[in-house]
């Protein structure tokens, strides 16, 4: 018997499964795509798909429904695969573990993928069926959404008719997203020389961060692992310290806010007095700043050996502890026009050391295009006054509210028809294909909802079966609707 045998609704589920059993980590969604084209044969439905994995679907109008505009169902194939630091899966190469514990249904020690797994496991459950009445449907699934938007913004659209779009890429039931933040990644590099140097590597651990997507959950007042780094080292200095780096890694994806990071350091003398001491002031101030957003942050601090190391000299050492300590990181400014919404940010989610540079690299968001460049080239202008350079990459533009929208009506609508009250009609500070495509299909009106899913983007993630069901019901009442 298979994990989620007996959930409801046993279609949904049945393709969830099926996805949860092929990788499809970013970069990774081959297996994935390849899949879904044979399911479109074996239904004997048009499909194309493209060089990077893209997938367009189409399935024809249900009697009565010809005359109805066509629709367009959206989301995505890649997945964030994060795991514990004791699973030993390799999301590249191996299945999720689905497990239902109570009302929800999680991964073991991963993430569970239900961003976007749950799109396209609703996706194939109404193209499988032969009970749901629709429009003509034009189902896109891309690819590499979750590492800058990268599927859509290759993608060739021009054969689509539909110009009404559901994006089913949210995570809180009862909110329909009407627009979100553009965005760009950024790497920064910063040189590095290294020389040889005596004395004891101490490994410095920073962990028990919750971390969280960094688009939904930036305005949350979370710490960020690498950030951190920065902290400790300067209070490394503040209480005489003399220290070289030797190795640095923190984060995992740029748009996930990290939890962990560390920095292995060469001391003349190990684990001093002063050290402690450091670590201590680090303590108190993590508590003081982060006690009610990250209780459980703690530093944990590791001594390896004492020989002769190939680390940092002075000046790189110095190079990186500034940028780790200068870099602007979090919410930068809120929408005077949306209450409580963020306006522009930024996660520093990935660090990297090598022989010849550390790498910086972050994902930014904003709504507002000009404040998304002036963040870029702030970033951009420290970097080069560290004498680093940086690289741009991943852009793609906002999706902004339109004040009219028959398809949102239709939501709101259908909504309150199934629900008794009405839907919250938000703008997001993630990112959405929806953008791209309204950049690239004329006239298009699109709108996004979809099931609530916890903690998306850590092995913390969970689907909520119950909310999955209605969310089925309420896309089915849409595709059903006639004026």
């Amino acid at each position: 018997m298979s994990a989620l045998t007996g959930l409801e609704p046993a279609s949904v589920f049945h393709y969830f499964e099926a996805i949860c059993g092929i990788p499809h980590t970013s970069h990774h969604e081959k297996a994935l795509s390849d899949y879904c084209a044979d399911f479109a044969k074996e239904h004997g439905l048009a499909c194309r798909q493209d060089e990077m994995g893209n997938l367009l679907i189409k399935a024809p109008a249900t009697p009565g429904y010809e005359n109805e505009p066509a629709l367009i169902l959206q989301g995505h194939l890649d997945m964030v695969g994060d795991k514990t630091a004791d699973c030993k899966l390799d999301l590249e190469k191996d299945a999720i573990r689905p497990v239902v514990d109570g009302g929800y249904v999680h991964a073991e020690g991963t993430t569970l993928g239900g961003d976007d797994g749950i799109a396209v496991a609703y996706a194939l459950a109404v193209l499988d069926a032969d009970d749901i009445p629709h429009p003509a449907l034009e189902v896109v699934l891309t690819v590499c959404e979750e590492v800058g938007l990268l599927g859509a913004s290759a993608m060739d659209f021009s054969d689509l008719a539909g110009r009404l779009l559901i994006n089913i890429d949210s995570e809180e039931e009862g909110v329909l997203t009407a627009g979100c933040a553009g965005g760009r990644r950024i790497e920064c590099h910063l040189p590095a020389a290294r020389a040889a140097v005596t004395g004891t590597a101490v490994k410095a651990d920073i962990v028990g961060l919750v971390g969280g997507h960094s688009g939904t959950e930036i305005h949350k007042g979370r710490a960020n692992a690498i950030a951190l780094l920065g902290r400790w080292l300067t209070l490394l200095e503040d209480h005489g310290v003399q220290y070289a780096v030797l190795a640095l890694s923190g984060g995992a994806k740029e748009n996930v806010i990290p939890k962990e990071s560390s920095v292995t350091l060469v001391l003349p003398a190990g684990i001093t007095e002063a050290v402690h001491a450091a670590a201590a002031d680090f303590a108190a101030q993590m508590q003081a700043e982060y006690g009610t957003a990250d209780p459980a942050i703690r530093l944990q601090l590791t001594e390896q050996g004492c020989s002769e190391y190939s680390a940092l000299d002075a000046d790189s050492t110095q190079r990186l502890r500034k940028a780790l300590l200068l870099m602007p990181w979090g919410v930068q400014a809120m929408s005077m026009d949306v209450p409580g919404l963020v306006e522009t940010s930024l996660n520093l989610g990935v660090a990297e050391l090598g022989d010849a540079e550390a790498i910086l690299r972050f994902s930014v968001r904003s709504s507002v295009p000009s404040a998304k460049e002036l963040l870029a080239r702030k970033v951009q202008t420290l970097t080069e006054l560290l004498g680093g350079s940086v690289r741009f990459h991943g852009d793609y533009p906002a999706w902004t509210y339109a004040r009219e929208s028959a398809l949102r009506d239709r939501c709101v609508a259908v909504y309150e028809a199934q629900y008794g009250a009405k839907p919250q009609i938000v703008a997001l500070h993630a990112g959405l294909e929806c953008g791209i495509l309204s950049g690239k299909i004329d006239g298009l009106d699109c709108i996004s909802f979809g099931p609530n899913l916890l903690n998306v983007h850590t092995p913390n993630e969970r689907a909520d079966i119950a909310s999955v069901a209605r969310v089925w019901e309420y896309l089915k009442a849409i595709l059903a609707y006639k004026e």
